[in-house]
């Protein structure tokens, strides 16, 4: 994707959306540097980063980022430092996919073969420690704290991934194990970006904590609703088979809701006996159930209230409506 089309593309992104528009100039400037960074030397490098990142995805940390800079009251001043501050964290987040599929033998990535299938482990693996390279590159000229604020939230990516892995097909799973994992692989780094885009706006001590602990209850209500998209699909809407996540045995939200009520899910899951044919439909039927899908619901939509009620504590702005709308459209997306 050309830096024109990039411009194009997010400017359409404004346009269209009730939350991107009072964000257009740096939203280009975002996507125009992102891609450039995706370039490399090794042109397998950067055929790979150009691969996965211009294959979608919505950007979503980098919308959530400068609209909480703009909404904590950041100037124009500091605007070039939160545009690479959103760019650092989605090349940190875009590392973690590669990785991930790595991890979890996924061929599929936003509708397309992932990065994984079409080029390997080995490759996929050093254009994954790159992007974490340019993103470090980029933010190591910020203040020692910032730094130290992505480089934690990296730490808890790679403890949540670990700890993920070891809870798989464990039918004793609980919601505190499940809370756990979901806290350091994705809260972790939205509750990073929002306390970075505070701080480089100026806000006080007070509202950097409230904007950290409000970036962690998006990120765990981001989770909640993606674990529920993952059994009810379908999957033209989420880029990769249905039950991708129930198949590795990961447990999920609706899996760990169905084990606390379900003595039948704790055997079929315990045994790891739901991968395949009749017992994985069956499954998924089971986790399908409306009152836990209800329940899963509730849950996310918990954490979204008290997101919005840190968030009615910034001044009123067009900015932090946009923040608001950005939060609930993508906590209720296609449920």
């Amino acid at each position: 994707m050309s830096e024109s089309r990039a411009a194009v593309r997010w400017g359409a992104v404004a346009e269209s959306s009730s939350f991107g528009a009072p964000i257009r100039t740096e939203l280009c400037a975002a996507e125009e540097k992102l891609l450039r960074l995706l370039d490399s030397n090794e042109a397998l490098i950067g055929e790979i980063c150009h691969y996965l990142v211009d294959g979608g995805g919505k950007r979503l940390r980098p919308l959530f980022i400068l609209l909480t800079y703009r909404a904590c009251g950041g100037n124009d001043a500091k605007v070039e430092d939160a545009i690479d501050a959103a760019i650092a964290l989605e090349l940190i987040h875009s590392a973690t996919l590669l990785h991930d599929d790595i991890i979890d033998g996924g061929m599929l990535r936003r509708g397309k073969p992932s990065a994984y299938a079409r080029y390997g482990p080995a490759a996929s693996l050093v254009a994954g420690d790159y992007l974490f390279c340019r993103a470090f590159e980029l933010c190591g000229r910020f203040e020692e704290r910032l730094v130290h604020t992505a480089a934690r939230a990296c730490i808890q990516l790679t403890e949540g991934e670990v700890m993920e892995g070891r809870m798989r097909n464990r039918a004793t799973a609980n919601l505190d194990d499940y809370i756990a994992i979901i806290t350091r692989k994705t809260a972790s780094l939205f509750a990073a970006g929002s306390k970075v885009a505070a701080d480089l706006a100026g806000a006080g001590a007070e509202t950097i904590g409230e904007m950290e602990r409000l970036g962690h209850a998006v990120g765990l209500a981001f989770q909640m609703v993606d674990d529920l998209l993952d059994i009810l699909g379908p999957e033209e809407k989420i880029g990769k088979p249905v039950g991708s996540d129930l198949r590795l045995g990961i447990m999920s939200l609706p899996v760990v809701l169905g084990l606390r009520s379900n003595p039948e899910l704790q055997t079929l899951i315990g045994n790891g006996n739901c991968l395949e044919g009749q017992m994985f439909d069956r499954v998924l039927r089971l986790l399908r159930e409306p009152q836990l899908i209800a329940d899963g619901r509730a849950m996310a939509a918990q954490h979204v209230a008290a997101a919005r009620e840190l968030l009615m504590r910034l001044p009123p702005s067009v900015y932090r409506d946009s923040l608001a709308t950005l939060i609930d459209e993508q906590i209720n997306r296609d449920l």
